[in-house]
C-alpha cells in the first residue's frame, strides 16, 4: 500500500504495514480518536471475511460503505487448527446488525434484539454467540454499555477466551475494558502502536485526574 496515501499516513498503520502485529489471546488497542484503532480493527474483520458493519464471517450485512483499502494489503495468518469463523460488533451499526438478523432469520429462533435496549442487545448477542469458536473483533463496545455492562462484557469475554473457543481483539476508551485481565495493551498513537501496562496508560491517568479533582477541567470550558 503507499505509504503517501490514506490511511497508511497514520503512524498505526505504516506499522502494521511494515512490521505485522502479534496477537495475544486477548488483545485491547487504546488511543485517542482519529490515530487508527478502528481503521485497525476493521481492516482485521475484513481481512478476516466479515462485513464491516459487523455481524459474523461470511456476512453479506452492508448500507452505506465506507471502509478503507486497508484490508486489500494485509492477510490474517492463523495457528494450525484455528477457527475460521469470528465476529465483528462496533457499537455505531448495530442496530442495522440487528435489523439485517431480523431481515435474514437462519435455522433458530433468533432474539429480537430491537425490542431491548442497547446494552442488553449488545451482551445478548454476545451471550447468545459465545458458544461458537472463533475471533471475536469489537470496536469501542463501550459505546453500548453502562460500567456494570462492561464488567459483563469482560466476563463473557474472558469465558470465551479461557474455554479454548475464541480469541479477543477489541479497541476502547474505557478504562474498565482496558483492564481485561492478562490482556496484551496496545497504545496507537503519533508513535505508531507500543505495547503499554495499564496504569501507565494516558486513558487511565487522565480519567483517575478528572475523578480526582473534576473542577479541575470543567472551569476552563467556561
Amino acid at each position: 500500500m503507499p505509504r503517501d496515501e490514506w490511511p497508511a499516513t497514520l503512524p498505526p498503520v505504516r506499522q502494521l504495514l511494515d512490521d505485522g502485529l502479534e496477537l495475544g489471546p486477548v488483545t485491547v488497542l487504546v488511543g485517542e480518536n482519529g490515530v487508527g484503532k478502528s481503521t485497525l480493527v476493521e481492516a482485521m474483520a475484513l481481512a478476516f471475511g466479515m462485513s464491516p458493519e459487523g455481524g459474523s464471517t461470511g456476512s453479506g450485512h452492508s448500507t452505506r460503505p465506507s471502509e478503507s483499502f486497508l484490508a486489500e494489503h494485509i492477510r490474517v495468518v492463523r495457528d494450525f487448527g484455528a477457527a475460521r469463523s469470528g465476529f465483528f460488533l462496533r457499537a455505531e451499526t448495530m442496530h442495522g446488525l440487528f435489523t439485517y438478523l431480523e431481515q435474514h432469520p437462519g435455522a433458530r429462533p433468533e432474539t429480537r434484539y430491537h425490542e431491548r435496549s442497547h446494552g442488553e442487545s449488545f451482551l445478548e448477542f454476545v451471550i447468545d454467540r459465545a458458544r461458537w469458536p472463533g475471533l471475536w473483533l469489537l470496536d469501542e463496545p463501550e459505546s453500548a454499555l453502562s460500567f456494570s455492562g462492561c464488567l459483563t462484557l469482560i466476563a463473557l469475554l474472558r469465558s470465551i477466551v479461557e474455554d479454548g473457543v475464541g480469541q479477543v481483539v477489541l479497541s476502547t476508551h474505557s478504562p474498565v475494558l482496558a483492564a481485561f485481565p492478562d490482556a496484551t495493551v496496545l497504545e496507537v498513537g503519533e508513535w505508531g502502536i507500543r505495547r503499554s501496562d495499564w496504569a501507565d496508560l494516558d486513558l487511565v491517568r487522565n480519567q483517575r485526574a478528572f475523578l480526582q479533582d473534576p473542577g479541575r477541567y470543567l472551569r476552563h470550558l467556561e
